[in-house]
């Protein structure tokens, strides 16, 4: 989830996630809502897009005539050079191949998806968000792909390839990524003293110390809503946690692990000592918030600060357009925070008839000259290799080191159902609001989440 999509390049001179842009939050809403079932009725094949033909069943043995590509409305608005050259690219090697583009905003997209799987007219190759990858793989909807197609496969971000494998088997290629940052008001920390941003986490909890005590009871030297999960799970696993694991086929949840209970405890005690306001809260609102000029702090989407900072949502006078700085989250673990990526994917249907052709589409589109097109486009690259000198462009800097460490959710049957039943949220608030300890809330929702996260 993510996380989870609309892009916008340079926002308030912050980069922006792909997830989200100013006034438009999604999931990663800023919750990238999670998709209905794959595999519902089938809708009149009017609404489906035209399929490509091709000159055997399998589209493998031969070229094609023709590849319909979908992807969403940022590509056709933000980089339509970087589209034509995977067309030129492909049209080169397969003169007379027709490419059709169809392109869709996020909330479109999934439910037209849905109605042309059950017929035999579905794109080549489709652009997935990231979190929406996992039902489409459960269902046997996609195609699995060979990894050595594709350039730079081998240094793909963790986060990223996670969300596109299932099973031990790979079913999209990461397009692009966005991490989660942390943002300050440079004039509040000023008078507290504090002149730079911090590089430990010891280091941020003395700088939030002296913050609080400076505003005050009222003011939220960290603004961090309690059931903001991703958050909330960064910790647990910058502490070595996870949410399930799996073994012997089989997922099983282990917020109760030692690892998990002491990242949670932490996470616990920032709310604790940082965060004063509401306790009901998530994160959709965050910017919104923190545009209220209550909060020194915030840790979320690189796109929220500079969103709060738009003059719509400025309530203090437009002192945050100049005075907010981003920078990496430090862990309690002496390393960065591990991030939940946001990002987006690419993947073909297993219905197509030109999945080899579609997979040489993709890979011109995503290798290492595309990459460095989306990067100046202003996103993150979907490799390491790629991602490693960004980290110091004062502008994507902070991204782009959060982007090295990351997480994803657990590949689970069942984990749809998981999210859908707000177990993390609910669990979350309850240890916020001293409602249940840290260690029964953890056992609560280990219960809940076994209950489903096998069953698909």
């Amino acid at each position: 989830m993510g996380l989870r999509h609309q892009f916008l390049p340079i926002y308030a001179g912050l980069s922006l996630p792909p997830w989200g842009h100013p006034g438009i939050p999604q999931e990663d809403g800023v919750k990238r809502q999670l998709i209905a079932a794959v595999g519902v009725a089938a809708m009149a094949v009017g609404l489906a897009a035209c399929g490509s033909d091709a000159k055997t069943d399998g589209g493998n043995s031969a070229a094609p005539t023709s590849l319909t590509v979908w992807l969403t409305v940022d590509a056709q608005q933000n980089w339509p050079d970087l589209v034509k050259s995977a067309d030129d690219q492909l049209t080169a090697k397969y003169p007379g191949i027709k490419i059709n583009h169809e392109y869709y905003g996020w909330k479109d997209k999934n439910p037209k998806l849905d109605s042309v799987l059950a017929t035999n007219q579905v794109p080549d190759v489709v652009e997935m968000g990231n979190t929406e990858m996992l039902p489409y793989m459960i269902k046997g909807a996609l195609a699995p792909l060979d990894t050595s197609k594709f350039e730079n496969s081998g240094a793909w971000l963790d986060g990223l390839k996670a969300s596109v494998t299932y099973n031990d088997k790979v079913f999209g290629v990461p397009y692009y990524a966005g991490a989660r940052v942390a943002t300050w008001r440079k004039d509040v920390a000023a008078d507290a003293g504090v002149t730079a941003t911090p590089k430990t986490y010891a280091e941020l909890t003395a700088d939030l110390d002296k913050i609080q005590a400076k505003q005050g009871d009222k003011f939220s030297a960290w603004y961090q809503p309690s059931r903001d999960w991703y958050t909330a799970m960064s910790f647990v696993a910058d502490a070595g946690g996870s949410i399930a694991t799996q073994d012997g086929g089989k997922w099983k949840a282990s917020l109760e692990s030692p690892e998990a209970i002491k990242g949670l405890t932490a996470w616990k005690d920032a709310l604790g000592k940082y965060m004063k306001g509401d306790l009901t809260k998530d994160d959709a609102d965050r910017y919104i918030v923190y545009g209220l000029g209550q909060s020194g702090m915030i840790y979320g989407a690189g796109w929220e600060g500079g969103s709060a900072a738009d003059p719509k949502f400025d309530k203090t006078g437009g002192k945050l357009k100049d005075n907010l700085v981003s920078f990496v989250m430090p862990g309690p673990s002496g390393k960065n925070l591990s991030t939940f990526l946001g990002g987006s994917d690419l993947a073909v249907p297993v219905k197509s008839k030109a999945k080899d052709v579609a997979s040489e589409w993709i890979n011109f589109f995503t290798n290492s000259k595309a990459q460095d097109a989306l990067v100046k486009a202003g996103n993150l690259p979907n490799n390491k290799t790629q991602l490693a000198p960004l980290k110091s462009d004062p502008k994507v800097g902070a991204s782009a080191e959060a982007a090295e460490l990351s997480w994803f959710v657990p590949t689970a049957p069942g984990w749809l159902q998981v999210e859908k039943a707000n177990i993390l949220q609910n669990a979350l608030q309850d240890i916020a609001q001293g409602k249940k300890t840290v260690e029964a809330a953890a056992k609560d929702a280990d219960t809940a989440i076994d209950a489903v996260i096998n069953n698909a």
